[in-house]
């Protein structure tokens, strides 16, 4: 296929994300309650060979041929760095400090129940053909699995936080404090097992420390250094083309220094995001970034996923099996630690339940890592069906959850807003 015919297709492609991920994100929305990214991961598994792919494989092989999906991918990393940017800025670091104990508790916990349980589970999954690659091992599959089950939907859980307006509560405040310590460390475990396996130990201590010295640098240094865009922000009156311009240019840098260390862009997007000057410029800043960004860009990153989703691999007892084993032990094992972690740390039983919930949820996080892992080669499209589908289902499952667990008895205490 020449670069002529790929551009021609990439336009109707986009067309066609885009308007399914809109219908059947309303349609969520509407009849289910969920938001809008619940239907847009569930769009792009429609979209992939698991859905459309088996009710009109000529229609899906022609819309979506193998040569097409190097563009799509570009897309989709530019999409998903720039969202995780936005979620970046809207993060309230006066909140996470002033609960930074009980996170880190809680965070602790979230991650140590899932890589205890994948480490129990690895030797037998390594058994099962379809799961991982054939070059890993016991140790890595475990860190990977654990990384996989301990990862939290961190920009779902800021949206729900959001609507039910509790950002500034100290269930909200927790739980986003949580799970971005959680997520960090989640992928500093992805980075080591992505480069054991990519040429020694030398890539494994340059992905931890050059992570930890781009942290270092973001949340110590660079917030002093890009305080002066808040001062050019009031000096113009708005955010015009050429102060949007150079910070377009700092999330790409951010984003190429992430990926050149090889952890992933994602993490410099939203480090550079919560570095940035608070107040009219972070806002203006969003509100002209974030409709392009969701609306156009994102969309990409989901049909992607939903493309390397092939249910139909999993087609025998003993993946079936290792399914619901996962999805079981994903559930009980993030959420009861997550639960167990806040009583511990002094929360009441509806704040913990609400936290448990909250954080059980996987989302757009889990399928950038489940990208990862089956780009570089550390898992299999067996797996990669299983947990994509048991991050739908732990993502649907959080905000009913989070409805029974803690919505209605906040409301009771009036301490949830209308």
């Amino acid at each position: 296929m020449t670069a002529s015919q790929l551009s021609i297709l990439f336009f109707l492609q986009l067309a066609v994300i885009i308007a399914v991920c809109r219908l059947v994100g309303a349609f969520v929305q509407r009849f289910l309650g969920q938001p809008q990214v619940v239907g847009e991961m569930i769009a792009g598994v429609l979209l992939g060979p698991s859905i459309l792919g088996l009710i009109a494989p000529g229609l899906e092989a022609a819309l979506f041929p193998a040569e097409s999906k190097k563009v799509l991918y570009v897309g989709a990393q530019l999409g998903v760095g720039l969202y995780m940017f936005l979620v970046g800025l809207t993060f309230d670091k006066a909140e996470f400090r002033a609960s930074a104990g009980s996170a880190a508790a809680v965070a602790f916990g979230s991650m140590a129940a899932p890589f205890a349980v994948a480490a129990l589970m690895a030797p037998w999954l390594l058994g099962i053909d379809g799961l991982f690659a054939p070059r890993v091992g016991t140790a890595q599959a475990a860190m990977f699995l654990g990384a996989a089950i301990a990862i939290t939907a961190f920009p779902m859980l800021a949206r729900i936080i959001h609507e039910r307006g509790i950002a500034h509560t100290q269930l909200g405040t927790l739980s986003l404090s949580s799970g971005a310590i959680g997520d960090a460390g989640a992928w500093i475990v992805v980075a080591v097992v992505l480069a054991s396996l990519g040429g020694g130990a030398h890539l494994a201590w340059l992905a931890v420390g050059g992570g930890l010295a781009f942290a270092f640098v973001m949340v110590v240094i660079a917030p002093r250094l890009l305080a002066p865009l808040a001062a050019l922000h009031a000096r113009k009156g708005e955010v015009d083309m050429s102060l949007l311009g150079a910070v377009l240019v700092l999330f790409l840098l951010s984003a190429f220094a992430m990926d050149a260390v090889g952890i992933h862009a994602v993490f410099g997007g939203f480090l550079l995001g919560t570095a940035m000057p608070r107040g009219p410029f972070a806002e203006e800043v969003r509100a002209k970034l974030e409709p392009f960004t969701t609306v156009f860009l994102l969309p990409m990153f989901f049909t992607f996923s939903g493309l390397n989703t092939q249910l139909a691999v999993v087609d025998n007892l003993s993946l079936a099996a290792a399914a619901l084993a996962i999805l079981a032990a994903s559930i009980l094992a993030k959420g009861g630690a997550c639960y167990l972690a806040a009583r511990l740390s002094g929360h009441d039983h509806a704040t913990a339940m609400g936290i448990g919930a909250l954080m059980n949820a996987r989302g757009l996080m889990e399928l950038i890592i489940i990208n990862i892992g089956l780009q570089r080669g550390v898992i299999e499209p067996g797996l990669f069906a299983i947990l994509v589908v048991m991050a739908i289902v732990t993502t649907l499952m959080a905000s009913p959850l989070f409805e029974a667990f803690y919505g209605r008895h906040a409301r009771a205490d009036g301490r949830l807003a209308p």
